[in-house]
Order: C-alpha cells, then structure tokens, then sequence
C-alpha cells in the first residue's frame, strides 16, 4: 500500500471476498491494491460513457414510436 493514503471499511459477501483474497495472492498485490485498481477502472469507463454522451448531444432524438414506425416501414420488423 505504497502511496494510498485514505483508509476505508469494504464489505464484501464472504465468497467475494475469499476470491478477492485468492486474485490478490495470485497477483502479487495486496486486496487494496486491487480494490483501488478496480475502483480506477470504474471511473475511467463512467468518463468515457459521459464523453461518449457529450459527444453525441447534437444528434437527433426519436421516440420509441418512431422508431417502431421507421423500422416496420423499412421492412425490419
């Protein structure tokens, strides 16, 4: 736990928890370790899903009705 600096209390179900254990030996990391790497990994994907969003502000919206309609005039559905 080189450089981490906040400590937190984690529950986890105890099979989540003996797993984590176990990926933690296998990797040569500590459980925190993963955690943080984890936690990372969650915030990196929600930045990229509101870049995604942001970038796609300007598009056109269609309701579900229209869209039912376009598909079944276009033989679709």
């Amino acid at each position: 736990m080189s450089n981490l600096s906040k400590r937190s209390t984690v529950y986890f179900e105890p099979d989540i928890h003996q797993a984590l254990k176990i990926r933690a030996a296998s990797s040569d990391l500590s459980v925190s370790e993963l955690i943080d790497e984890a936690v990372r990994l969650l915030m990196r994907e929600d930045q990229e899903d509101l870049a995604a969003i942001s970038n796609r502000v300007a598009e056109p919206e269609i309701s579900y009705e229209d869209l039912l309609n376009d598909l079944k005039s276009h033989g679709k559905i």
